[in-house]
């Protein structure tokens, strides 16, 4: 029965021949099999580590005994330079570095992760690939004369295990553009026009005018709509408003940037304190209110909300209602907006879902001083619910009796 031979040091002991025979090109043990083929890209790795002409060391591999060596289709490349290395090694082998295979094309993956390794830009490590004899699957347009890091973080479509990656040519779905840049803290245009520029095709062409129905408030580093948002309607109505587009043709194009259904209803006639009471800080900007699916509108913005427009509680809520937001079913709207309403219900960490406690009743009689009484008297009569069997004291907290 025929064995495969174990493999041996070389009977040189020149440093380079003992590189050379290395299985990790490092000098030392384990020993490359002189039966194995040696790929091509290991002869332009060991090049570029003695800075030697490929085929010097086609020749040198010949006189250690490796005679079963790969060559590419075409010439080989009279210089390989060190660092081309970073280039060459495979970045998709689970364990260990191993050349590129010269028979297969070189991935999108590798040719963006080697850019970043290097710092070079993916046009430039794909010409060099193509001049040291490897086929790049660069697509119909030109790759990116522009580093950036980034672009590794743009094809991974699956972070668990080892990850999956978006290749050559492959489409990209509005949902992915949203939560790169989401994760990378960039404009999904910025991100879209990078995905095409690298090869891949989106099912929408990026348009400058994206940018302002893609982001919803002012933060530096983000602000923009991920995947799966559902953009509030006042975000809807301030677009339409500084634009000049129509609701429909605006949600139409949030739709194919990946964002799902408004969040709220978008009417078809705005009214002057629209913008005012869909607003979360009540000031007709950003940040805007978006459904509470479990426990309904806050009743305290309403009742500001009343002040600031001068509308009773209940003309507020209607038009809220209108505009697809809703107020728990216990909530008992006051005829009129007071102040120190607003500052009780602001002092309440609870909803209309939950039986306030003895402790919350006494925080807000804390914040507000007022008695305890008195808070569990008012909140009661705005609908909430208090624990039963509980006397509530007449003194404010703080104050000692005569």
């Amino acid at each position: 029965m025929s064995s495969t031979p174990e493999p041996h040091a070389p009977e040189s002991q020149d440093p380079d021949d003992l590189l050379i025979a290395s299985e990790h090109l490092n000098g030392r043990y384990p020993w490359r099999n002189s039966a194995q083929q040696v790929p091509y890209g290991r002869v332009l790795l060991i090049a570029a580590k003695l800075k030697w002409s490929p085929a010097t060391v086609v020749t040198r591999l010949y006189v250690l005994g490796y005679g079963d060596v790969q060559r590419s289709e075409g010439p080989l490349p009279d210089v390989v330079e060190p660092d081309d290395a970073p280039l060459i090694t495979g970045v998709q082998a689970r364990f260990g570095a191993h050349p590129l295979d010269i028979d297969k094309t070189v991935s999108l993956r590798q040719t963006v992760e080697s850019a970043a390794r290097a710092n070079r830009s993916p046009a430039d490590v794909a010409r060099r690939l193509t001049a040291l004899g490897y086929r790049v699957g660069t697509g119909a347009r030109p790759l990116p004369e522009t580093a950036d890091p980034r672009d590794i973080a743009l094809i991974r479509t699956d972070a668990r295990s080892y990850g999956t990656w978006l290749d050559w040519g492959d489409e990209v779905s509005a949902s992915h553009v949203l939560g790169v840049a989401e994760d990378l803290s960039c404009s999904p245009r910025v991100a879209a026009e990078r995905l095409i520029a690298l090869g891949l095709r989106l099912p929408y062409t990026p348009e400058p005018g994206d940018e302002r129905l893609l982001k919803y408030r002012d933060r530096a580093g983000g602000g923009w709509f991920g995947r799966w948002s559902s953009p509030p309607a006042g975000h809807i109505l301030a677009v339409a408003r500084d634009t000049g587009r129509t609701h429909a043709d605006i949600v139409a194009r949030l739709g194919e940037l990946g964002c799902g259904r408004p969040d709220g209803v978008v009417p078809d006639t705005v009214e002057a304190d629209d913008f005012v009471l869909l607003s979360e800080n009540l000031d007709g900007r950003a940040p805007w209110l978006t459904k509470n699916n479990v426990v309904g509108l806050q009743m305290r913005h309403i009742l500001r909300a009343s002040l600031i427009t001068g509308r009773g509680p209940a003309q507020v809520a209607e038009r809220l209602s209108t505009l697809g937001h809703w107020l728990h079913k216990d909530a008992n709207l006051p005829g009129t907006a007071e102040e120190p309403d607003i500052r009780l219900l602001e002092t309440l960490t609870a909803s209309y879902l939950d039986i306030l406690l003895l402790e919350n009743v006494l925080r807000s009689a804390s914040l507000t001083t007022r008695t305890p009484a008195d808070v569990a008297s008012r909140l009661t009569e705005l609908g909430y619910r208090l624990s039963a069997d509980v006397v509530y004291s007449e003194v404010r907290p703080g104050v000692r009796g005569a």
